[in-house]
């Protein structure tokens, strides 16, 4: 099969770095490749290569005669004195493009919120953002370049892109930090790094786990990022088998290399801990009201965080999360109810707007000024160079001007800043923006012996996951909501309401309280009968789940015998799968049935 696109020994370099060097790669009709790296690597420059916007000092790039390409940037070429309509869809009238499914699902999930008469001036960056892949998406391509399509989208929407991209026809090329993204939508995954271009089959998940073993059979990664490596590969076996299940090449050197690998986290030892160091009153949420302009945010919320908590905040943009945010950290007084804060909390806000910092001051000296030494969980003591070097700051960058810092390297620069005031409550708002994947794996490491409350906001799924335990979601109702089964919940409930009514019912929300006056008052009339059905059911569901727990594990077993029986492994994993939505099926009844017992 002819390839759309080839690369033939092509080198590229910006003043005397070399960002790709002798690089010869193809890309065939219908490959989705996701290109990861650290920031500053090259991928931005790879694409641009690719996509002809920049020629190679040396070697050839070849694309098929009458190649269709569409290619988002991470800046956009939208027209100023446009309207949004015109920007988008060509000027169209509404009847024009909504008898189109295709054109009236990509307007109404990217552009909503956004009337079409608007003026493009007048846009926010992440709108003008969402406008640009709108527009991109609208047209019929072989090949579609995104350079972090991500950027701008909540998590429903870029579940909704993920699906769009994996059904399209077209050949696709992304560079995205947002790791369940890669896993969700890629086959490949190119890895860009020291003027090479890495290929690997599968998603992020295999990536790691391909690595992993090349690293091994190399025996030349130093110890500090084999540790992570460990750590993430710990993590994510714990994880959908399928995650696991999907790459052909030999993993049982992986399973290997994480076999005495303890949790990514011990939260019953980090609960002991934040207990000390925070008491048991962290903050309460009690009967509040908040609202932004005439839009109702909360009525009545009540919510108890405690000591020790790992929790992640979902919703569409606008929901106001970050105005939660801005709730719990005081700054945000709501319009009746009340806020109170524990004695003993120390509490720290990363939001989404970088800090002005003195151009001139210098890295290592600005952060020896606020701490010179930290000391870890484990008692082990981290110089300010060391923790520097751990969060990317390596040989000039250490001296470097603050002034001179790219955004990726402001926003690190800040969030490390916050850590070392060693606060015991975290609130973080979008802590992944311009973020690479090599930072979020230290971010989540650090984390993970973080032994404070944690409340994160986050349009990256795969972070969400990886570092919080409990997932709560605004869905516009005025609570804020537990999802027991996290993130997929989420996604389930906010589908319209006819076609999830058998999922997404009023009771199928664990609330931060029990039920409101009334639904207790009517529980009251049902007296004790209701109570002992309550109880028979829990007896009953608790022996389900306990047999569900003897079948899982040996589920499990049987998926690390035959790790190279890979149509043995996908029966397995399809076994696995519908035990587990059993179990959480299971898992929701019986929370449903406590309720009767509060």
């Amino acid at each position: 099969m002819a390839n759309l696109l080839n690369l033939e020994h092509v080198s590229k370099s910006y003043g005397i770095r070399p960002l790709l060097a002798d690089v010869s790669l193809g890309l065939g009709i219908g490959d989705r490749v996701g290109i990861v790296g650290r920031n500053g690597d090259g991928k931005t420059t790879l694409l641009e290569v690719m996509t002809g916007l920049e020629q190679p000092d040396t070697g050839r790039v070849s694309r098929q005669r009458g190649l269709l390409l569409g290619y988002l940037h991470q800046g956009d070429q939208l027209v100023d004195s446009h309207t949004v309509r015109e920007a988008v869809l060509g000027g169209r009238s509404d009847h024009e493009w909504a008898a189109d499914s295709r054109t009236r699902e990509i307007v109404e999930v990217l552009l909503a919120g956004v009337a079409l008469d608007r003026p493009v001036l007048g846009l926010s960056g992440g709108e003008r953002r969402r406008c640009a892949l709108a527009e991109l998406l609208l047209g019929d391509h072989d090949l579609i370049v995104l350079d972090e399509p991500t950027n701008h989208l909540d998590v429903e929407a870029v579940a909704w892109l993920a699906g769009h991209l994996a059904a399209r026809p077209s050949a696709l090329v992304v560079v995205t930090h947002d790791r369940w993204f890669l896993d969700a939508v890629c086959q490949w995954t190119w890895e860009v790094h020291d003027g090479a271009v890495d290929i690997y089959e599968g998603g992020y998940a295999a990536f790691v786990l391909a690595k992993a073993e090349r690293s091994r059979q190399a025996a030349a990664s130093e110890v500090r990022r084999q540790n992570l490596m460990r750590k993430e590969l710990a993590w994510l076996r714990r994880g959908a088998p399928a995650r696991t299940s999907k790459p052909k090449f030999r993993i049982d050197a992986a399973n290997e290399l994480i076999e005495d690998e303890p949790a990514p986290r011990d939260r019953l030892e980090l609960s002991r801990m934040a207990t000390q160091r925070l008491g048991k009153d962290v903050i309460d949420v009690e009967d509040v009201d908040m609202s932004r302009g005439e839009r109702t945010l909360l009525s009545r919320a009540t919510w108890r965080i405690g000591p020790g908590d790992r929790i992640g905040i979902v919703g569409v943009n606008g929901a106001g999360k970050t105005s939660v945010l801005s709730l719990l950290d005081g700054s945000l007084a709501p319009s009746a109810g009340r806020v109170r804060h524990g004695r003993t909390i120390a509490l720290a806000h990363l939001t989404q707007h970088v800090d002005d910092v003195d151009a001139e001051a210098r890295v290592l000296d600005t952060v020896e000024s606020i701490r010179r030494v930290t000391r870890t969980l484990d008692g082990r003591e981290l110089s300010a160079t060391s923790l520097l070097e751990r969060f990317g700051f390596t040989g000039d960058r250490l001296t470097a001007r603050l002034g001179d810092l790219s955004g990726g390297e402001r926003r690190r620069f800040q969030l490390l800043k916050l850590l070392l005031t060693e606060p015991n409550v975290l609130l973080l708002d979008e802590p992944t923006n311009d973020l690479d994947i090599d930072t979020l794996n230290v971010l989540e490491d650090f984390l993970d012996g973080w032994p404070g409350t944690l409340i994160v906001v986050s349009h990256d799924r795969y972070f969400l996951e990886r570092v919080t335990d409990s997932m709560w979601a605004l869905l516009g109702d005025g609570q804020i909501s537990m999802l027991p089964r996290g993130v997929d919940e989420y996604l389930e409930r906010r589908l319209p309401a006819a076609s999830v009514a058998s999922v997404a019912s009023p009771s199928a929300a664990v609330q931060a309280q029990p039920s409101s006056p009334p639904a207790s008052a009517a529980k009251a009339k049902a007296g004790s009968a209701e109570e002992r059905n309550a109880r028979k059911t829990m007896a009953r569901i608790d022996k389900q789940l306990a047999r569900i727990a003897e079948q899982e594990a040996e589920l499990n077993a049987a998926l690390a015998e035959h790790t190279a029986d890979y149509e043995r492994l996908a029966v397995l994993g399809q076994q696995l799968d519908v035990l587990l939505a059993e179990k959480a099926d299971l898992e929701l009844e019986w929370l449903e049935a406590a309720e009767f017992l509060e």
